[in-house]
Parts: C-alpha cells; sequence; structure tokens
C-alpha cells in the first residue's frame, strides 16, 4: 500500500491526514497554522497608501495614491499556499507519501494549483473545492468518494 496524505487547507489553517486503505477513516497527522490568514485587512496594513506626486503639475495638484497591486488578504493566502507547497515538496522528497489529495476552500485551492511545483500536482490523485478544514475527520472523510482513487 502507497501512503496517501489528504490535505484539508484554507487561508489561516491546513491539516494533513493518512488514510491506510481506500475506504478507512482520516488519522490525523498535523496541524500547520498560519495565524496572519486570520487577521482582518484593517490590521495588515498601518497607514494610507504612499502618496507620488507628478513633475508638471496638474488640476489636482499633482499627487496621486499608491494603489497595492494585491490585497493584504489575498497576499496572505498566497505565501501560505506557498509555504504548503514547500511543506509538501519537501515532506514527498522525504518519502512521507506518494499521492495526494486535496480538499481546500476555493481560494485556497487555486492558490496551491499554482504554487504546487509540477512534480508534486502529478501526485495529486483528487480535489475538492470546499473549507472543511474545522470539521471533524469522520466529517472529512464524509466529503470525499467512500473509496478513494488510485492507492493500490
Amino acid at each position: 500500500m502507497q501512503k496517501t496524505w489528504i490535505i484539508a487547507a484554507e487561508s489561516s489553517r491546513a491539516r494533513i491526514f493518512t488514510v491506510s486503505s481506500s475506504s478507512s477513516p482520516l488519522e490525523e497527522l498535523e496541524t500547520l497554522v498560519h495565524p496572519e490568514g486570520r487577521l482582518h485587512e484593517r490590521d495588515m496594513v498601518s497607514d494610507l497608501p504612499g502618496r507620488h506626486a507628478d513633475k508638471g503639475g496638474s488640476k489636482s495638484g499633482g499627487r496621486h495614491a499608491f494603489q497595492e497591486k494585491i490585497e493584504p488578504k489575498d497576499q496572505e493566502l498566497i505565501y501560505f499556499a506557498k509555504w504548503l507547497a514547500d511543506h509538501l515538496t519537501d515532506a514527498h522528497n522525504k518519502g512521507d507519501y506518494k499521492r495526494l489529495i486535496i480538499v481546500a476552500a476555493p481560494a485556497m485551492l487555486g492558490a496551491l494549483r499554482r504554487e504546487l511545483p509540477e512534480r508534486i500536482k502529478q501526485k495529486v490523485i483528487l480535489e475538492v473545492d470546499k473549507n472543511v478544514v474545522t470539521q471533524s475527520p469522520e466529517a472529512i472523510r464524509k466529503q470525499l468518494p467512500t473509496f478513494l482513487p488510485s492507492l493500490d
């Protein structure tokens, strides 16, 4: 039996489970926490955007506020997805798992798809776009097929 990991993730937390057979219950291995993902936008930014003055004056006084291209909350999601992708890559390199199932909130699932290296993406046998990270292992297992694919 090859080892399969099930990742339940959202912007501030990821839980890693394993299963011993295609129909067995989940066994929790570890929980990874990213507390910055729980912060409110107002707590992530200290003040207003910086200002910039035009060289040739204008009727508005030639001053414009800089706009952030990515909102701080979205940036924290990207940071956590990168960190989680690195963690999964390191674990795979150590032989901790052979197959991967990802159950994640839609935004985190998209971020993980962008951040996972191609060779780790090839290990993904199932994706579910649901936020189940706070649920019990039994409730998470019910979100998955009765018999998990490609475990043997």
